[in-house]
């Protein structure tokens, strides 16, 4: 599929055609009635319905009557979009022209119900579209033109149903699943399509539904089949006014196609040739930090896993300044907007992501502007990524606020509507002038890429400029954004976010419920401080559109679960969230079992929920319903394969469905036991820093017959880098150790047996062997300071290694750390005991050490061929001796006294 560029013709011509005049003549009858009263509720799209079947019964042939509605579903759609997105405004009101003399002959009111009808019947699974929806008959007849059966399902048609139907999605509140479903069923259908436009596309649709590992895919396979090179690299240079020494910095080297006759080799010179206009990229203005990053020739290597490394840079970029690179062309350049996107969804507080993600948007800006709308989505990008620091926060709010004012000069009539529609906001002013039209772009230009950047439509970006104001701490100049786009769940949140949740309960009330004092559906009374919540109770009839979220926070401001049930009642059953906040309420109030219900019936409505499979499979663990708990984390890790808690909750249920079944076999138990450990490995892939998994890999490995070494070590390996700094010995796990010795001194013995060379010399270690004794030498050896049982381990190891001089040296330590416990020689408490036992056995060990090892030869180094202890009687002497003499007055009397006394004996004796 090549790239599908907007009409360029005028859409006001398009939609004013004999064809279109067909449909919207009857649209004229249609509303006629109920404009003027005669009746309560338009059937307009029913009939728009009726009449493209009419249309299809008389065309030529299906093939043509499909052409016909594509186009004027696709112009009016555009015509939409320009008019909601992009700019420039429209010079003609839809209004008047789908609507005729009858939009003429009423009141302003009375249109404005009708508009908020029609804004009614696009809400869908609970979801309402915002309130204040303007031109709304154009997509409503473009939603119903391009969903209509009749349609032929040629690529060119299931192209703008699947646009339609995605442009919907954004103009909900929330993500509907029915809407999801008809999505993913066109994509499904368009899978065959590969170009590289339509690959960006479908990269901003995954990630609209938070599959951004798959935008990532697509957006990688894009610039593949573009031959776009980029990469995220380190080079030195200086950020700072002050700063005099260069440090590695962040940059994206990229540069499009050079077979394209759109490359140029300098983005200077590119914009000199033909300057393309652009929205205004404001000045940082710091008194610290420099407008850009001053980049030097020299290459440096960033310490981050994500950077690449200098030798696997591409040829092509090794030669580019970072300071000085090439113009991209367009579609390259929503490249690295929609990458950068797709990370910062991924970890959106993450600070090292920021970090990264900013040199992406940097790359675009700093480039040059090819195109109007690409150009102010990376403004955009830029703005939200410098939000969160305190030195660029200023610019990032300030870029924004810049970017609002544009949309909303560019989406302005210049003339009031007449229509009475969105008067509110209309009439707010801007900081910025409208652009002329020799500075600014036309409407074909900035609609060019719009399905594939994605920009969110005005309202949504004055919303995103209040939501920057509260973080900022200003309050007031929030409110009065939400308050003028007639967003009162927002101005709720609002308040209640500050600590004011009586006026925010006052605010939602009033949009549900008419007061007892006045039934007034149309305007809300002036916030009275004497005015109680409990005085609106009536609920309004016909309730809000967005009535099932308003419910959702009034449960969520009044801890109600009936206000949750009502929620759920007026969408139909088929708003998930309702189910979900009731899920959370019952599991606040230790009520598993309702909490279970109702996640289930959340996740009936949205089965692509994550967040929802993962709570309902808490849930299952709590109430031991062990199967059900492992089908819920299986359906998680399904919608998302990188959630590491999802995988380790998936293997703590198998291993409890392993321990649920004591009359099952002992191979079905071991499948649970493998199960979980497979689950456990993908857990450890994306959570390597969460101790509790490498442990309770551990802990699992162990129970499989026979034991997966490779994982035992794997996962002793990393608690002692993750542990062993701040917690020491305490961090190994001292059974497992000592078994796996013991297995691998069994597999060397046994290879060895096998495979006895003829020179008489040792064969090569085993893998098992191998690794153990780099476990034991190099990270658990390093650790060990008063473990016995640790310091016996070496020991073991250096005895199977023929080093008896570091075996005879670990069985004194060993015997040391034992000595130097407190306690064990008073015998004044029942735990003192124990521990003298201890010291009996290490003195023994260490006797039998001395007596076996003492005089064996040492190991190659210093002294060899020299006994090790050839004294060694007289130091087990000394070392039974100050034991006993040290035990005598608690322990006289207790058999292990006995017994390193005829120890002591016997040794006198030889």
């Amino acid at each position: 599929m090549s790239h599908d560029k907007s009409s360029q013709a005028d859409p006001g011509k398009i939609l004013n055609s004999p064809l279109a005049r067909k449909f919207f003549d009857h649209a004229i009858v249609d509303v006629a009635a109920p404009l003027r009263g005669q009746e309560s509720k338009s059937d307009w799209p029913e009939s728009l319905c009726s009449l493209v079947e009419d249309h299809f019964r008389n065309a030529e042939s299906p093939s043509v009557a499909s052409q016909d509605v594509v186009l004027l579903a696709r112009n009016a759609l555009e015509s939409f979009l320009q008019a909601n997105v992009t700019g420039p405004p429209l010079t003609w009101q839809p209004t008047q022209l789908i609507f005729g003399k009858a939009s003429l002959s009423v009141s302003a009111d009375k249109l404005a119900i009708l508009q908020s009808e029609l804004r009614a019947s696009l809400s869908i699974d609970g979801e309402a579209v915002y309130r204040l929806l303007p031109n709304v008959e154009l997509f409503v007849f473009a939603k119903c033109l391009l969903n209509h059966a009749s349609l032929e399902e040629s690529e060119d048609s299931l192209l703008w149903r699947l646009r339609v139907n995605v442009w919907h999605q954004r103009l909900l509140s929330e993500v509907s699943y029915t809407l999801q479903d008809l999505i993913y069923r066109d994509l499904s259908l368009l899978e065959h399509v590969t170009s590289a436009d339509f690959l960006i596309e479908r990269a901003t649709i995954h990630s609209l539904h938070g599959f951004d590992v798959k935008a990532r895919d697509d957006l990688s396979t894009a610039a593949k089949n573009r031959r776009f090179d980029f990469v995220l690299t380190g080079r030195l240079g200086k950020r700072t006014k002050f700063q005099e020494k260069e440090l590695s910095q962040l940059v994206v080297l990229a540069k499009s196609d050079d077979s394209s006759d759109l490359q140029s080799s300098n983005s200077l010179d590119a914009q000199e040739q033909s300057p393309v206009p652009a929205p205004k990229s404001l000045a940082l203005d710091d008194d610290t930090l420099l407008e850009s990053i001053a980049f030097s020739n020299s290459q440096a290597q960033y310490s981050n896993s994500t950077v690449e490394a200098e030798e696997n840079i591409p040829p092509s970029l090794r030669s580019l300044e970072p300071g000085h690179q090439p113009l991209l062309q367009p579609l390259d350049s929503i490249i690295l907007i929609a990458t950068a996107s797709s990370i910062t969804n991924t970890s959106p507080e993450h600070g090292l992501t920021r970090e990264e993600v900013l040199p992406y948007a940097d790359r675009v800006i700093s480039g040059g502007s090819s195109n109007w709308q690409i150009y102010t989505q990376a403004l955009l990008v830029r703005s939200r990524i410098e939000a969160h620091k305190s030195r660029t926060a200023e610019r990032g709010v300030l870029q924004l606020q810049a970017l609002v004012d544009q949309i909303i000069a560019e989406t302005t009539p210049s003339q009031p509507p007449t229509d009475g529609e969105m008067n509110q906001t209309t009439s707010q002013s801007t900081f910025l002038p409208r652009a002329s039209a020799d500075k600014s772009a036309s409407a074909s230009e900035r609609l060019e890429y719009v399905h594939q950047l994605a920009s969110p439509p005005r309202w949504k970006l004055e919303s995103e400029l209040a939501d920057r104001w509260v973080t900022l701490g200003a309050l007031r100049t929030a409110l009065e954004i939400y308050e003028r786009l007639q967003m009162w769940a927002e101005v709720a949140l609002c308040w209640a976010a500050n600590d004011r949740e009586d006026k925010a309960r006052r605010i939602i009330r009033r949009e549900l419920y008419n007061s007892v004092i006045t039934t007034s559906t149309n305007k809300l009374l002036e916030d009275e401080a004497d005015t109680d919540v409990g005085d609106y109770h009536i609920e309004r009839t016909p309730l809000p559109p967005d009535a099932p979220r308003l419910f959702c926070i009034l449960g969520d401001l009044e801890d109600s679960p009936n206000a949750y049930e009502r929620a759920w009642d007026v969408s139909n059953q088929r708003y998930a969230r309702a189910q979900r906040s009731l899920g959370k309420y019952y599991l606040a109030h230790e009520d598993p079992a309702k909490a279970a219900v109702a996640f289930t019936k959340s996740l009936k409505v949205n089965p692509q929920n994550h967040g929802t499979w993962f709570a309902k499979g808490c849930v299952e663990l709590q109430l031991e319903a062990w199967l059900d708990a492992t089908q819920s984390f299986r359906r998680a890790v399904e919608i998302d394969d990188t959630d590491g808690e999802s995988w380790s909750n998936l293997a703590v249920s198998f291993l409890k469905l392993s321990h649920a079944a004591p009359s099952a076999s002992a191979k079905s138990q071991q499948e649970y036991v493998r199960d979980a450990l497979i689950a456990l490995k993908q857990a450890a892939r994306h959570k390597r820093e969460s101790f509790r998994i490498w442990q309770n890999m551990l802990t699992i490995s162990v129970k499989l017959d026979p034991p997966p070494y490779n994982d035992i070590i794997l996962a002793q390996s990393r608690l002692i880098d993750i542990l062993g700094p701040k917690e020491g010995e305490t961090c190994i796990d001292v059974p497992v150790m000592e078994a796996l010795l013991a297995d691998a001194i069994i597999s060397s013995h046994n290879n060895a047996s096998s495979s006895q060379p003829a020179n008489g010399e040792n064969p090569s270690r085993t893998g098992l062997e191998r690794l153990t004794i780099e476990l034991i030498e190099k990270k658990i050896a390093p650790l060990i300071t008063g473990s016995r049982r640790l310091w016996l381990l070496t020991a073991k190891l250096s005895i199977h290694l023929q080093h008896p001089l570091a075996a005879l040296t670990s069985y004194e330590k060993a015997w040391r750390s034992q000595l130097n416990k407190p306690g064990w020689d008073t015998g004044l408490d029942t735990g003192s005991k124990n521990l003298w036992h201890e010291v009996a056995d290490a003195t023994i060990d260490l006797l039998d050490a001395y007596e076996s090892l003492g005089e064996k030869e040492r190991e190659a180094g210093m002294g060899q061929g020299e006994l090790v202890a050839k004294d060694w009687k007289f130091k087990a002497r000394s070392a039974v001796r100050s034991v006993l003499s040290r035990a005598k007055d608690a322990w006289e009397d207790d058999g292990q006294y006995e017994v390193l006394q005829q120890r002591l004996r016997d040794l006198k004796a030889s």
